[in-house]
């Protein structure tokens, strides 16, 4: 476990010590709480290890705890299945192979997979969430991947950065907010070290306030599915549902098919969603 992993897992541990809420009735809170969520000591207790050497794992001083004393720590602040994944992923590594570029053999076989979901919007993403290939739906409904710099191809920068989708999209935060949870769940399966995502995430947070905030609040999460309520051009709404799937002949590759939820199907080109 490197150094930098021993960092995250103990920012991650603190981000969810201070979120998680006191249970008034439980003989914990107290008027004199300052600070927010649980205290170091009421883990470590909890967890049934020293104060000392939880709060040494929390500033990344303490090393790799054990799978034992882990497990103790994500009981001990409640974590939910995803979240206690992800702690063990930044305690002992990623679980899948390191991500390799797709050949233009495989691009074609997987664009015939694209074109047969036609009429409904579908595309493919990489480990870090850039748009590798889309079906025409996808451009007439979602965006026009092909007018874009291929360096802004990307799930995230188009999301927070393209005014279009923060106005098309309804619920535009609560997607953000999911998006930006699930991406951090699956950079530490696949290429969270590659310099691209590094790149990515830093132009983000220098660019987008929104996504800076987010991403500090250490959060992560699943968005398999969902739907998603688009404004037209008209004025009229269109609700999708959209659908991830996992590639496993190409590890953190991702397949994205959005369905229409309402009776029409939406074919306005340019939407500037993702």
């Amino acid at each position: 476990m490197t150094h930098e992993n021993t960092d995250e897992l103990g920012t991650f541990l603190r981000a969810c010590r201070e979120r998680l809420q006191i249970d008034p009735h439980s003989g914990r809170a107290s008027s004199t709480r300052r600070t927010p969520g649980m205290r170091r000591a009421e883990v470590a207790v909890t967890a049934n290890i020293s104060v000392e050497w939880y709060s040494r794992l929390e500033q990344g001083r303490g090393g790799r705890p054990s799978i034992h004393v882990l497990e103790a720590i994500c009981e001990a602040l409640r974590l939910k299945p995803k979240e206690r994944e992800h702690a063990f992923l930044l305690a002992y590594g990623t679980i899948g192979a390191s991500h390799q570029e797709l050949s233009p053999a495989e691009r074609r076989k997987l664009r015939v997979v694209l074109d047969a979901l036609e009429p409904c919007p579908a595309y493919l993403k990489s480990p870090s969430w850039d748009i590798l290939e889309w079906n025409a739906a996808a451009a007439r409904v979602l965006t026009d991947y092909a007018a874009l710099p291929a360096a802004e191809r990307n799930v995230l920068r188009i999301l927070f950065t393209h005014s279009e989708s923060r106005r098309r999209i309804r619920d535009w935060p609560t997607e953000a907010k999911l998006a930006v949870a699930t991406f951090r769940s699956e950079l530490v399966r696949w290429e969270e070290r590659s310099p691209r995502v590094q790149t990515l995430i830093h132009d983000l947070r220098t660019t987008s306030p929104d996504f800076d905030e987010i991403w500090r609040r250490n959060e992560v999460g699943h968005l398999g599915e969902g739907t998603k309520t688009i404004l037209m051009p008209d004025g009229s709404e269109t609700t999708m549902q959209y659908t991830s799937f996992n590639i496993d002949a190409h590890p953190g590759t991702g397949l994205v098919v959005y369905t229409p939820v309402t009776d029409a199907t939406p074919l306005s080109p340019n939407l500037g969603l993702s």
